[in-house]
């Protein structure tokens, strides 16, 4: 088996407001081996996006331990955190999070851009990003110039620009109709093929369907975990990373 890339060990996740504390998380472990489609399952409150934002570093669990990559998260500085989310995660939205008025290629450039990366090889990685989520020829154009599942197509170009070891994505077919959601879990099986972890937050039982491995939550616990075989959407986009398609770009 391959290491695991996530390790979630004992999480428990406690908000509390005024004197009522709220168990989100209620000692929840998990492992994710490098190189798994993972969608996690359950309706609203049962601790699904508090888990996605703990494996994001986007919040720290009350108790437990967290391993990324082989990096105990629970020791990183706030730099170190934004370091992580920078370069070793790409991040997906239900909403898209497109800056209106950017061009989808500068859109894609911004995470080069905060890791220091200089403009030319921006252009390059963000342009080769862009042509492997099928968007090449719209690069210049603006999110409102592009449809809904265009603008979901940018916004997986954006996460994978860094090439990350792991692709979160947070209900992203919950903006999209059912054509254009099945489009987009192509691109998400065609990056699960050339090797990036992706785990996935979903509602829709026919959107798992397309993952290796569906979680289910409910309270704050894991009901159950099952491998299954994926539904698979054809044609698959190209694989290849964008800086190794950038590199080959004359």
């Amino acid at each position: 088996m391959p290491d695991p890339v996530i390790e979630l060990t004992d999480i428990v996740k406690v908000y509390q407001t005024g004197d009522v504390a709220l168990r989100a998380l209620d000692g929840v472990s998990l492992q994710v081996q490098e190189g798994e489609f993972v969608a996690i399952m359950g309706s609203s409150g049962s601790g699904k996006s508090t888990m996605m934002n703990i494996i994001g570093c986007l919040d720290r669990p009350t108790t437990g331990t967290y391993v990324l990559a082989g990096r105990r998260v629970s020791g990183m500085s706030r730099a170190e955190l934004a370091r992580v989310r920078n370069r070793v995660l790409g991040f997906v939205f239900q909403q898209f999070n497109l800056l209106s008025r950017t061009s989808a290629l500068e859109n894609v450039e911004l995470p080069l851009e905060y890791g220091g990366v200089g403009s030319r090889a921006r252009h390059q990685r963000a342009t080769a990003a862009l042509h492997r989520v099928g968007l090449g020829e719209r690069m210049h154009h603006h999110p409102n110039q592009l449809s809904g599942g265009q603008q979901q197509r940018v916004a997986i170009a954006r996460a994978i620009v860094n090439d990350p070891k792991v692709i979160l994505a947070d209900e992203p077919t919950g903006a999209l109709d059912s054509r254009t959601s099945v489009d987009v879990m192509g691109i998400f099986q065609g990056l699960w093929r050339s090797g990036i972890t992706v785990v996935l937050v979903t509602h829709e039982p026919d959107i798992a369907l397309y993952a290796s491995r569906v979680v289910q939550m409910k309270d704050g616990l894991i009901l159950s975990d099952v491998r299954q075989e994926p539904k698979i959407v054809e044609p698959a986009p190209a694989s290849g990373s964008p800086k190794q398609a950038a590199e080959a770009a004359p």
